[in-house]
């Protein structure tokens, strides 16, 4: 966030207030930590302001949806206004949610006057928005920005591969699966696979190197959905050594889907 004329005169008008406030609060053990204490409920407040002036539509397990919330709470900017919509009550139909994005889809997010219903459009903005709130998710070195551009444009071809399995047996009756098509999906999906486990022996732990990224953001729901269809440690273990690393990180572990803490996941990849 950029030190523009409107951000200079609320940072003056929120620093004074703070000052009043720690007038009223008992004297600290140093000048250092009460002025420190001051800075901090600026900060707070500033965060808690801005996240008044946001609104998320989503859906529980929904990666897409899930990206939009675990890259808001990477730029602390907890407290926006939100609503969990069910997908087998069709919520997503809704008026509501037309109003704001007329393909009927969620997350449908809107951040001020601006409206952004897909995820990765919401995570640049965010990120460009207010890069100095929260956690920085856009590296300086080029070489790490690039290799987290190319990790992150590359997902959507990992999603494709996944969406293919999903969606063909949800689709088609398990008697009416031809064997082929069947094959030729889980050959794709593996091979891909494939490709993202040599990529992630090549980094520390992250997807752009030691530091979290945009590209952790929109890759690991799709890591996340894939073991919750069953996929099989043993047979990728350097993803599910991704996926353990980061499950407890505050910004994830805060967004879990509530689906997936009461309800069990499927099988659906477990020969992948």
């Amino acid at each position: 966030m950029g030190l523009n004329s409107t951000n200079r005169m609320w940072w003056a008008g929120a620093w004074y207030k703070t000052r009043l406030l720690c007038i009223s609060v008992p004297l600290l053990t140093s000048f250092t930590s009460h002025n420190i204490f001051c800075l901090l409920s600026a900060v707070a407040l500033h965060s808690e302001t801005m996240a008044k002036d946001m609104t998320l539509l989503w859906g529980s397990g929904s990666p897409p949806c899930w990206r939009i919330q675990i890259m808001l709470e990477e730029k602390q900017l907890q407290g926006y206004n939100q609503k969990l919509l069910s997908f087998e009550k069709m919520e997503h139909k809704s008026q509501e949610v037309l109003d704001m994005n007329p393909r009927g889809q969620i997350p449908t997010f809107k951040c001020g006057n601006h409206i952004l219903n897909e995820s990765y459009a919401a995570c640049f903005f965010l990120e460009n928005q207010y890069k100095s709130q929260g956690n920085k998710l856009i590296p300086d070195s080029p070489d790490a920005q690039a290799l987290m551009y190319q990790r992150m444009f590359e997902v959507f071809t990992l999603v494709e591969k996944l969406v293919e399995i999903v969606l063909y047996n949800y689709k088609v009756p398990e008697g009416e699966r031809h064997d082929s098509a069947v094959q030729r999906n889980k050959e794709a999906l593996t091979a891909e696979l494939k490709l993202w486990e040599g990529y992630l022996k090549k980094t520390d732990c992250c997807l752009a190197g030691k530091e979290f990224t945009l590209a952790d953001v929109v890759f690991f729901p799709s890591v996340a959905f894939l073991f919750r269809l069953g996929l099989s440690s043993e047979h990728h273990p350097v993803l599910a050594k991704y996926y353990n690393s980061l499950k407890d990180r505050a910004s994830i572990k805060a967004t879990w889907p509530p689906t997936w803490q009461l309800t069990p996941g499927s099988d659906m990849m477990k020969n992948i």
